[in-house]
């Protein structure tokens, strides 16, 4: 492969780990990207759409090869890359009711978990590659979800 392929390449994987440059916002990218990503699921009304679940499969099936082409760009799993914060974030909304309390207090939620890390997300990143990137906000975002549950349940 030339270069001039594999640069352009590598350019496409960048803009999809870092969500079309979001990831290049200059405070708190990560926290930038669950904002739009929240606000994009709440506006769309995405969550009643049967194709919610899917669409998220699908961008942790392709944020696991981006993440792993951006972090040897970039040389770590630096903030450039939030790929992880959009299906980390879209986790902690599935299968909840599209309301103001789910939105607000999941985006809350996911960024509390992806930020503390609670076991087995601060292990999950030692795992190589792209897999290492995603992991921890699949976690941070299962995590925000079942809290989410139990404030539902007990409200």
């Amino acid at each position: 492969m030339s270069e001039r392929v594999s640069t352009k390449v590598d350019w496409k994987w960048r803009a999809i780990a870092t969500c079309v440059w979001i990831g290049h916002f200059p405070v708190a990218p990560a926290t930038a990207c669950a904002f739009v990503v929240t606000v994009v699921v709440w506006l769309s009304g995405a969550l009643d759409s049967p194709y919610y679940a899917p669409f998220l499969v699908a961008v942790v099936a392709i944020g696991i090869p981006a993440g792993g082409v951006a972090e040897r760009r970039y040389g770590r799993d630096g903030g450039e890359i939030v790929i992880d914060e959009v299906a980390g974030q879209m986790i902690a909304f599935l299968t909840h009711p599209p309301s103001a309390m789910t939105f607000i207090a999941g985006f809350f939620l996911f960024r509390f978990f992806d930020i503390a890390k609670p076991f087995p997300a601060n292990r999950s990143q030692r795992l190589a590659g792209g897999l290492g990137v995603m992991a921890d906000d699949v976690i941070a975002g299962i995590y925000a979800n079942l809290a989410l549950r139990l404030i539902f349940a007990l409200t």
